[in-house]
């Protein structure tokens, strides 16, 4: 009997279509996870994922374009405009022309935008202990996905 469960744990492992074995799932699953986790630890600082998001990247390196934004995120400027506009709002971000080239939009923080990075390290930290993995586990983790990413974003 043994011998049948294990041909079909086999067989099962070995069928490409199965859910189970399907790379773009878990990376899919994982994700809505993570954002999940998120969630309610950024609503306590009146942000959604995708603010966030952009605050990391201005917290790396203030006054940025809205096309380096987009590049560093992956996202076009239909996209990512009214998350900015949404933050502008709230008091966390400037929009900005740039004197030395009136098509391009600077994006710079706010001392409000600015002084949010302290609360966000809690969040960070928070989801990190959930995933109860170690910084060189994570490290690694991120690493491979940056690869897969790589790989996968010959069309960005």
């Amino acid at each position: 009997m043994a011998d049948s469960a294990e041909t079909i744990e086999s067989a099962s492992a070995a069928d490409p279509l199965l859910l189970d074995n399907q790379l773009c799932y878990a990376l899919y699953a994982a994700a809505h996870r993570m954002t999940k986790s998120y969630r309610p630890l950024l609503e306590r600082l009146g942000l959604t994922y995708p603010q966030y998001l952009v605050l990391l990247v201005l917290w790396e390196q203030d006054g940025v374009t809205v096309s380096e934004i987009g590049r560093r995120l992956r996202l076009d400027s239909g996209t990512l405009t009214p998350v900015l506009k949404r933050l502008e709002g709230a008091g966390m971000l400037r929009r900005t022309r740039r004197q030395s080239d009136e098509r391009e939009v600077e994006i710079a923080l706010t001392p409000q935008g600015r002084e949010l990075r302290a609360e966000a390290a809690a969040v960070r930290e928070t989801v990190m202990c959930q995933l109860e993995m170690s910084e060189p586990d994570i490290r690694n983790l991120r690493r491979d996905l940056n690869l897969v990413i790589d790989r996968l974003g010959h069309e960005d």
